[in-house]
């Protein structure tokens, strides 16, 4: 668990709302006295934005499985090294659209690569730095795919290459997730992403507020 501050992850398929839901809570974070530091992955480094660029392009075929996995490793190193550890050791709440649960479920379960295996690369990367509450938005992945394709269109944008996989592949995404609770009910919560946004934005909160409890901001 995070030492000082307080960690929290949101997770999910693609298009479940996570961005929607860390701008909202990040509020009430705010509101209820924390400084925070919001923050995502990949990409919230100078290199990771550049690692970011190479697992999301299609270009060349794109990364093999493995490569894709230590490509996310080295993303979240940096980022824990560089963001995350220093706001907790100011005693900041951080909150964090992905960390190492999406690696463990899109490389280890949907990929094949064995979630165990990533958890072991995980926390040799992450050290104790490990989220106090993960929060899976859970959608069915048909729906939140046709929710990612048209957030890209009112962009002007098309999918990127994980958003383009197939729909078994994100199948697997959400059952990968739906494990990952199973296995660690103390600190993953299943929150329905197909509630209106502030029914979500409430369930958020609530837990967000058992896990904080005798924490000062």
């Amino acid at each position: 668990m995070s030492r000082g501050g307080l960690f929290i992850t949101l997770e999910g398929g693609e298009g479940v709302g996570k961005s929607t839901q860390l701008r909202m809570l990040v509020r009430r974070l705010e509101g209820a006295g924390w400084k925070v530091e919001a923050t995502r992955e990949p990409g919230a480094t100078a290199l990771g934005k550049r690692i970011s660029d190479m697992v999301r392009s299609a270009a060349g075929g794109g990364p093999v499985d493995k490569a894709e996995l230590l490509l996310y490793l080295a993303d979240r190193a940096q980022h824990v090294a560089r963001v995350i550890q220093p706001a907790l050791a100011k005693g900041m709440a951080v909150v964090c659209d992905r960390f190492a649960d999406s690696s463990e479920v899109y490389q280890g379960r949907a990929r094949g690569l064995g979630a165990e295996q990533v958890r072991r690369l995980n926390q040799w990367v992450c050290g104790e730095t490990w989220p106090d509450l993960t929060l899976v938005l859970d959608l069915d992945p048909q729906t939140g795919l046709q929710r990612a394709l048209e957030r890209q269109d009112s962009l002007g944008l098309g999918l990127d290459r994980l958003e383009s996989e197939d729909l078994e592949f994100h199948r697997r995404v959400r059952k990968g997730f739906l494990d990952q609770a199973a296995a660690e009910p103390e600190r993953v919560t299943l929150v329905n992403a197909g509630l209106p946004p502030d029914e979500v934005a409430a369930k958020i909160w609530a837990q967000v507020e058992l896990v904080s409890e005798g924490r000062r901001p």
